[in-house]
């Protein structure tokens, strides 16, 4: 089967958070299901540098203001489809921001050109190549559906995977044409969201099947409390909504063969990541006290993450005796409190500002827990990771934290399957709780040692979620 995913972004190319990850695991996940997955991405100038040389495979005239190419190449493995489009990616800063952070004011029309070219592979514009099925993620693909809904006649199945339905994008219906829309889209039951245009509504509204990224935040996003607006739709849609764990790649997260690690280690030789613990100690400036709890973060700098809530929390922790070490960006407030709580107290609190892959590596490998308080979670990934590499993850029983971690209570400890710590609600109170809980487990070794190795056995891969892909793409297949 022949199935294409369209996204933003896609992991080694070009990433901002988890939707690369996933982007980038799937095509060798679904391989042994027999799917064929090709992967369509924006030309930004790092993928055009990254992609090399390349085979055009085909040439559009006029693509939302200027010509454009869909360049064929190989990079990592990923079978590449990007659209070298210089008028809409050619240009400095991010993915979606100019070099001063602000959103590119052409950020419709050049996620449209991606969901269009989409549409566009989707109808057999590739010669020898057409998919059965076309699988868009989120807002920035989310009218890849609606193209191929409006275009009438035979089309592939279409599959929509919402992997943050706080990120919306909301377009005024003034650019109705401008996107290539239909009048009739401007509807309740086509694209139309609270006067303008929501893509990410339109891919929820017109595609075949709906996924998200976990079983619990399927739930809660058809409720009026974390359904964003939205919560109407999904339960009207809820019979083709499946929430589908996220897994991670056990070969780029794997502290047996991990390079940015100092000792190898796994759940049979765990005693190497006494080493690793040392180098983070040492990396991060904490002080050499082996017996202190180190507290790890790997995350976006928001509310949405419950930052807030960790720098409320931080008396208590250190109360505990525990360090912390910090990985991220994000809100200018939370990173510049952050940074003045680690020169506030040297050796305790460590911060690093950006992001940068061996260091994550690092925090997962040498910390002992890591900390998850988001608020909500659609999945989650740095959880997953912290499992496989031993450090309990301290979770918010949100979304994908709820259904990946099982909580340390007396009856999992009892029978042997706890793998971290859950706390509800997500408030100060409640994460203290958590701490002291985790600061009792600490103190009782062998326990600790016995939810340690739970952890690092704990499935984290994708093969159950990439059989669930593949059995719903060929429900929808449409013809190839």
């Amino acid at each position: 089967m022949r199935v294409l995913s369209v996204a933003s972004e896609c992991f080694p190319l070009v990433k901002t958070g988890g939707l690369a990850d996933v982007v980038g695991a799937l095509p060798a996940a679904l391989a042994s299901e027999a799917v064929a997955m090709r992967t369509l991405l924006p030309g930004y100038p790092g993928v055009i540098a990254k992609l090399g040389p390349a085979d055009p495979a085909h040439q559009f005239e006029d693509l939302f203001g200027g010509p454009a190419r869909l360049l064929a190449g190989r990079v990592s493995g990923l079978d590449l489809l990007v659209l070298d489009a210089p008028h809409l990616y050619a240009r400095p800063g991010g993915p979606y921001n100019d070099p001063q952070g602000h959103d590119w004011s052409d950020n419709p029309q050049r996620f449209a050109a991606l969901s269009w070219a989409a549409a566009e592979i989707g109808r057999g514009i590739l010669p020898g190549w057409r998919p059965h099925v076309v699988h868009a993620h989120d807002w920035q693909a989310g009218l890849a559906p609606a193209y191929l809904h409006y275009a009438g006649g035979p089309r592939p199945g279409t599959v929509f995977t919402v992997h943050n339905l706080a990120f919306q994008g909301w377009t005024p219906a003034g650019l109705l044409n401008t996107l290539r829309l239909p009048p009739q889209a401007l509807h309740i039951d086509g694209v139309e969201f609270y006067g303008g245009i929501g893509t990410l509504k339109a891919g929820l509204r017109l595609s075949d099947r709906i996924t998200t990224v976990s079983p619990t935040y399927a739930r809660e996003i058809t409720t009026p409390e974390e359904g964003m607006g939205l919560d109407g739709l999904l339960r009207a849609r809820s019979g083709v909504l499946h929430g589908i764990l996220n897994g991670i790649d056990e070969a780029a997260w794997d502290p047996a063969a991990d390079p940015h690690l100092a000792a190898a280690f796994d759940a049979e030789r765990p005693e190497g990541r006494e080493a690793d613990r040392a180098a983070l100690r040492a990396r991060m400036g904490l002080a050499d006290t082996p017996d202190a709890l180190v507290l790890g973060v790997v995350s976006r700098l928001t509310g949405q993450k419950g930052m807030d809530l960790l720098l409320a929390c931080l008396p208590a922790l250190l109360g505990h005796g525990m360090r912390l070490a910090v990985l991220g960006a994000g809100e200018p407030g939370l990173e510049a409190a952050f940074q003045q709580a680690a020169a506030a107290h040297p050796g305790q609190v460590a911060v690093r500002i950006g992001y940068d892959e061996a260091l994550a590596h690092m925090i997962q490998g040498g910390c002992d827990a890591l900390l998850v308080p988001s608020r909500f979670e659609p999945c989650g990934l740095t959880q997953l990771c912290a499992l496989r590499y031993g450090a309990l993850p301290v979770v918010a029983r949100v979304g994908g934290l709820a259904d990946t971690v099982i909580d340390a209570n007396e009856a999992a400890l009892a029978t042997g399957v706890a793998t971290g710590l859950q706390f509800a609600p997500t408030t100060v109170p409640a994460l203290e709780g958590a701490l002291a809980r985790l600061a009792a487990l600490w103190r009782d070794r062998a326990a600790w040692n016995r939810v340690q190795a739970n952890a690092m056995r704990a499935p984290v891969g994708w093969a159950r979620s990439a059989s669930r892909y593949a059995a719903l793409y060929r429900e929808i297949a449409g013809p190839g």
